[in-house]
């Protein structure tokens, strides 16, 4: 399951209480004072990893807590510090505290880290001739979590373009395929390999009209390309659900450019798909002429262009 927004509550280890404590004998009863100091409480930490690519994990587990420090002893001994709680994230997520709405951090790079709660501070002993101090209260916080994902190409365009059917082509990534439109309800990360370079495609749910503003949850798919270098406007040139391949193109750029983020202004490659059902391919010169610009065709199922479609993919953007 791809979930990509979580709320969660964090709460770091209270510091351990400082001691109070005498040298005592049976000449002295109560001497010098030898109260040690207790340990600091852990710190929650969150950390993003490149091994996680969902916040399905927060869906089930939403608190996590840190371990208090140890109280300090006799003899001048330190409490023990506890254990700082590491979380792992997936890289992409935005932090943000729930209480003011303020913007913490973007973990993008595998091994960023983010003291999200910061441990209380171990209490004076009275060592030193005061008296003790209790343990310093730990930070606690609500705060959500919301995952971009980090891909170099986003592939976009309407539902049942053949997007799925590609991306299960050229990688090994599970993406459901049928002859329905919706079949792809979640981001898809695919990751393909051409001659020495690799690169992690993002098949994106099909998009509809007014997917900029909410419809079909498409604000929240297109937020999944805002960090991709290009985008792959895929478009199924079979006119068999939709007959106008051109007027498909327009509508698609037309949300790209409502929706904002600059996703309109990245680098894109055309495709063509489903060429084989094509009866009559003077359709794509006319529609290349009205672009002014080159369209890739393809049959993800023929494989047809496929290698000519890669290396100018790969060319743009390794």
């Amino acid at each position: 399951m791809f979930i990509d927004q979580a709320r969660i509550f964090v709460k770091a280890g209270a510091g351990g209480n400082g001691c109070t404590s005498f040298v005592c004998s049976k000449i002295v009863k109560r001497g010098k004072a030898d109260g040690g100091y207790g340990g600091d409480g852990g710190n929650v930490i969150l950390q993003a990893s490149k091994n996680m690519n969902t916040l399905l994990d927060f869906h089930y587990n939403k608190h996590f807590k840190a371990e208090r420090g140890l109280h300090g002893s006799s003899n001048n001994k330190t409490g023990k510090a506890g254990k700082d709680l590491f979380i792992p994230v997936p890289c992409g997520t935005i932090i943000k505290d729930i209480e003011t709405g303020l913007f913490l951090r973007d973990l993008v790079e595998d091994g960023q880290t983010l003291i999200i709660a910061k441990g209380g501070k171990g209490g004076k002993g009275n060592s030193k001739g005061r008296d003790a101090l209790p343990g310093g209260t730990p930070e606690e916080r609500e705060i959500s979590l919301e995952l971009k994902l980090i891909a170099d190409i986003g592939i976009i365009g309407y539902p049942n373009a053949g997007k799925s059917t590609f991306i299960s082509s050229v990688s090994r990534a599970k993406s459901k395929a049928a002859s329905y439109p919706f079949t792809t309800k979640v981001p898809i990360l695919g990751i393909v390999k051409h001659f020495d370079s690799i690169l992690t495609f993002a098949d994106m749910p099909g998009l509809i009209d007014g997917a900029h503003s909410g419809k079909g949850l498409g604000d929240r798919f297109l937020k999944h390309i805002e960090r991709t270098k290009m985008l792959l406007h895929m478009v199924d040139i079979s006119m068999v659900e939709r007959k106008d391949p051109y007027q498909d193109l327009l509508n698609i750029d037309r949300e790209l450019e409502l929706y904002g983020h600059e996703i309109s202004s990245k680098p894109k490659i055309i495709v063509f798909n489903k060429v084989d059902t094509l009866q009559d391919r003077s359709i794509i010169k006319k529609i290349e002429k009205k672009l002014g610009q080159k369209v890739f065709v393809i049959s993800s199922v023929t494989k047809e262009g496929i290698k000519e479609l890669l290396d100018a993919i790969f060319e743009m953007a390794v």
